[in-house]
């Protein structure tokens, strides 16, 4: 697709005219999302276990689900049933066992019978994974809330952990920031080990493969005798005997301060985190703890749920967390570089929104970065205590690229300046960045009882670190520490070339937007590190052009890179080959006739898969505007750079 000169051909013509319209198509339908208020939010959609959890979760704290939305519920939940009767925690993905017993407790709890035909195939499947006793431990912890598990099978996590000091080397604070919420309301739950009464038939023991009273209730041991994980059953053991003590010293003090610090960590919007999982536990804390239903904890709890729930006419779905701060800073950059200009009303007006979700207060991070000034920013729309470094570099990008008003001007400057220092201070010590903590890095942690599915670490990574340098390179900044950062980048590559990707999946997202990052600080083809990553993503196109990388990935090595093509993707890879100068030609033509011919007439693109990461091996997402802005993002690049060497 060259860009033609005046003896280029027809074809040629037509070509570039069709990667322009292509252009206006997407600036026209991301346009036509933008909310009135300036933002874009796409919807962030989970696998079924999530909306499966709203209905035990009504039935804890109300007692009861309003009718149609139980029937919403359950109709969304079979909606993403396999044939095998399972449930993935991605779309083409292989039957989970965790998501599939919790979305056959939740039809159960929803009325439907047992012996429904596709209840008996998940039944089937679950029995065939080994059923209830080899769920992971959350999964255990949902069922022991309503009687169906044995809490003697749950590991104690002591209350008295909010009373041990920072400097104490084992402390809430050296957890991640989701964990760390989740935590706490869990020693709360772990030590009260409420139980919710529910109906016979909503009973789940036909899931058990042994009968009971031949259950084994222990936690698998590590397959060394000498090991973090046995070390960390061994204190299981123990905490226990604790437990079985009549006297416990302490005890009254620490489930108070656990109340607290619960309170006092919760949003404006009534959730913890803006994220689902600390904001489920957190609530049957309180509850456990006995606060009322009108404690304006619990209350305004409940309620913030509202915004979470996408309803329709027929289905229910809850949301794992909102995007929409990530959504707009990319969707601001997308529309600027495919041609809009910097004052266009619909770039004012998200200008103009993200600087009103500026977050100047101090939040957790503090307690590993106390010198520095708050100025940073969130992911959600409500999430003042746990800001991160990623949606903060993005949001900085975005907003040098808008012009606003005079007074507003001045008010950017200085937000992007104090998001700016907020980033480098958050630098970690081996030189990379991690999205809401430095130095988050005790290893033997990842090795407690509750770390197979809830990741109990934020370790610095290279796609956060790959958005931070790229911002650097972008304002021209004297850095001290980029020499860091670039070992940190060096040293994390991969044999075969690639990067991780902890948020996005996976290789072919962590190579490009480092790919990327790496030519906005002047590192081009003749860089061996850039190289070899260019050689491993041409290497892993697929045959119609696109690029597309499973969650499987993560706990398959032998599908790094590899899966069907989808838009996102197929843009985070040509978006990184054009940041190099050297990229084979052939590879970003077939790339960008990739994403034309994926593309509607209304600008859009179908993308079922999750190319979203939040915990993985675990847990995935799919980002509903990926398929719009990182496409729109690409084909702009590419026009540029055809122009360029015309």
């Amino acid at each position: 697709m060259d860009m033609p000169d005046k003896k280029g051909t027809v074809a040629a013509t037509v070509e570039y005219a069709t990667v322009e319209q292509a252009i206006s198509r997407a600036q026209k339908h991301l346009l036509g999302l933008q909310h009135r208020e300036g933002y874009w939010m796409g919807e962030l959609e989970a696998d079924a276990s999530v909306t499966a959890g709203y209905v035990p979760l009504m039935h804890f704290m109300l007692g009861a689900v309003h009718p149609e939305r139980r029937r919403k519920a359950v109709n969304f939940v079979l909606s993403k049933q396999s044939a095998d009767g399972s449930w993935s925690t991605y779309f083409g993905g292989h039957g989970d066992l965790n998501a599939s017993i919790q979305a056959y407790f939740s039809l159960k709890l929803s009325g439907v019978s047992a012996s429904e035909p596709f209840m008996l195939r998940a039944r089937d499947f679950i029995l065939t994974k080994g059923g209830i006793t080899k769920a992971n431990v959350f999964t255990k912890i949902w069922l022991a809330l309503f009687g169906q598990y044995d809490w003697r099978g749950t590991p104690t996590v002591p209350p008295e952990i909010v009373l041990l000091p920072n400097w104490f080397y084992f402390n809430i604070y050296e957890f991640a920031s989701w964990s760390r919420a989740t935590i706490v309301a869990l020693s709360v739950v772990l030590t009260l080990k409420p139980t919710c009464t529910i109906p016979e038939s909503a009973q789940v023991g036909e899931l058990y493969l042994e009968p009971e009273g031949q259950r084994d209730y222990s936690m698998a041991k590590g397959d060394r005798s000498l090991s973090w994980r046995n070390f960390f059953l061994l204190l299981d053991s123990g905490f226990k005997f604790w437990e079985g003590l009549r006297a416990k010293p302490g005890r009254a003090l620490a489930l108070e301060r656990a109340k607290e610090w619960i309170i006092k960590h919760q949003e404006n919007d009534g959730s913890w985190g803006g994220i689902m999982l600390p904001w489920v536990y957190s609530l049957v804390a309180l509850k456990s703890l006995g606060l009322p239903l009108d404690h304006p904890a619990v209350s305004r709890g409940l309620s913030g749920l509202e915004g979470f729930i996408l309803e329709d006419e027929t289905t229910l779905r809850l949301l794992p967390a909102t995007s929409p701060v990530w959504d707009t800073a990319w969707a601001v950059i997308a529309l600027r570089e495919s041609g809009l200009p910097p004052d266009h009303p619909a770039l004012v007006k998200a200008g103009s929104w993200l600087l009103s979700k500026h977050i100047q207060v101090g939040g957790d991070w503090q307690v590993k970065n106390p010198k520095t000034e708050p100025g940073s920013w969130s992911f959600e729309m409500e999430n003042k205590l746990y800001p991160d470094v990623d949606d903060t570099a993005v949001v900085c990008r975005a907003l040098r690229r808008v012009r606003l008003s005079d007074e507003e001007e001045q008010e950017k400057k200085k937000a992007i300046e104090r998001g700016v220092r907020w980033i480098l201070s958050m630098q970690s010590k081996n030189g990379g960045w991690a999205a809401f903590d430095r130095d988050n890095d005790k290893e033997i942690l990842t090795h407690v009882p509750f770390a197979d599915f809830m990741s109990p670490l934020d370790p610095t990574c290279a796609d956060v670190t790959a958005h931070v340098v790229e911002l650097v390179g972008e304002t021209g900044l004297e850095f001290p520490s980029l020499k860091k950062a670039l070992l940190y980048i060096q040293h994390s590559q991969e044999a075969d070339g690639a990067w991780y990707g902890r948020w996005g999946v996976n290789y072919i997202y962590g190579t490009s937007h480092t790919l990327a990052a790496l030519g906005t600080v002047g590192e081009n083809g003749d860089s061996s590190l850039v190289r070899s990553a260019i050689s491993w993503l041409v290497s892993h196109q697929n045959s119609e052009g696109g690029w597309g990388e499973t969650c499987q990935s993560y706990t398959d090595p032998r599908c790094r890179g590899s899966g069907p093509s989808t838009a996102s993707q197929t843009a985070w890879a040509l978006i990184g080959l054009m940041s190099t100068q050297s990229a084979p030609r052939q590879a970003l033509k077939k790339g960008i006739g990739y994403l034309l011919r994926t593309q509607s007439e209304s600008g859009d693109c179908n993308e079922q898969f999750y190319t979203g990461t939040g915990f993985p091996k675990a847990f995935y997402l799919r980002y509903d505007l990926y398929r719009i802005y990182f496409p729109l993002m690409a084909l702009a690049r590419y026009l540029e750079q055809v122009e360029r060497e015309s």
